[in-house]
């Protein structure tokens, strides 16, 4: 059973700032926060899970529009199962796309930094580019990968 947790723990437990907390629950994105008698808030480890979850959206570039559509549609429950399934899986869609694009700008970059440090080491220009050598690369080297 979770037991009550005031937001100094929260802040402490997740590593986000108080006034993190409290920014993301006025823009409505912690659902089911309560006040005590004294009005402070009283949380849960339901609410940790979901700050972590809304943390985590937003660092994939979820708009915080999204964030409310999404918080709003799981507020509603089992009735807009669908509705947060379509709307969580475009997301999924759009940040893999941005982890292949990220990818392939690593992949050059690291072809770059590999191309001046051979430059430092030998004292002259290498022959072959950066953009040369990915393009002599097989394509599942070219992304970074083994």
């Amino acid at each position: 059973m979770s037991r009550d947790l005031r937001i100094g723990e929260v802040a402490s437990r997740t590593g986000r700032s108080i006034h993190t907390i409290r920014w993301y629950e006025a823009q409505g994105l912690i659902p089911g926060v309560v006040r005590d008698r004294g009005g402070r808030r009283v949380y849960s480890d339901f609410h940790v899970g979901w700050l972590d979850l809304m943390e985590r959206l937003r660092g994939t570039g979820m708009s915080v529009k999204q964030m409310r559509e999404y918080a709003a549609l799981a507020k509603r429950g089992e009735a807009t199962l669908t509705e947060c399934h379509a709307l969580l899986a475009a997301h999924q869609q759009r940040v893999q796309d941005n982890i292949q694009r990220w990818s392939q700008a690593l992949a050059l970059i690291e072809a770059k930094v590999e191309f001046y440090e051979e430059w430092i080491a030998g004292g002259e220009r290498p022959a072959v580019s950066p953009h040369a050598r990915l393009k002599a690369a097989p394509a599942s080297l070219a992304c970074g990968r083994p």
